[in-house]
């Protein structure tokens, strides 16, 4: 077993009826809480990618703290791919559906140059429409998506098969 599927497996809490009677949603912010987890989580994440970007996205909010983590460890920098209204300046963004209505994401097009390999990191994939929306962002920038790197994937709910045919990692799948 890995360091970090050792603190995986230590540290996720499951809270039963959260959000919504009948989810059991996987807490993360206890291995965000543990350096030594946060640090072998974060090499985790971008090991398989290693020499194929230039910089790290992070998926607001709990991609933000695994990208920081991993960018901070690899020397790369960190993009961020924000709610809408979030970034000052010139944005582009992209609408993506959610079970209970729809959300935009936002990135500042000229943070990065055009043809820059982005490495795209968030906390869960579930139904792939945030990494979808912030995969199609990138793309829409003029960045290549060099991968996109998850601590969990809900099997379940099919997202892998939305955001084929790109590369992904998923520390665990449940």
């Amino acid at each position: 077993m890995t360091d970090a599927a050792h603190h995986l497996d230590r540290l996720i809490r499951t809270i039963p009826d959260f959000p919504s009677p009948g989810i059991q949603f996987k807490d993360l912010t206890p291995v965000l809480a543990d350096g030594a987890a946060l640090a072998s989580v974060a090499d985790a994440l971008v090991e398989p990618f290693a020499s194929a970007f230039d910089i790290i996205a992070g998926v607001e909010a709990r991609g933000f703290a695994l990208a920081a983590a991993a960018a901070a460890r690899h020397g790369s920098g960190v993009l961020l791919v924000r709610k809408a209204g979030k970034l000052p300046g010139g944005t582009i963004a992209e609408e993506y559906a959610l079970e209970y209505g729809t959300a935009t994401l936002e990135v500042h097009p000229d943070q990065v140059p055009v043809g820059s390999r982005v490495l795209l990191l968030d906390d869960v994939l579930a139904t792939g429409g945030t990494i979808g929306a912030a995969a199609t962002l990138a793309e829409r920038a003029g960045w290549h998506v060099a991968g996109i790197a998850v601590v969990l994937e809900l099997e379940a709910l099919g997202g892998r098969a939305r955001l084929a045919p790109r590369e992904i990692t998923s520390l665990r799948v449940v």
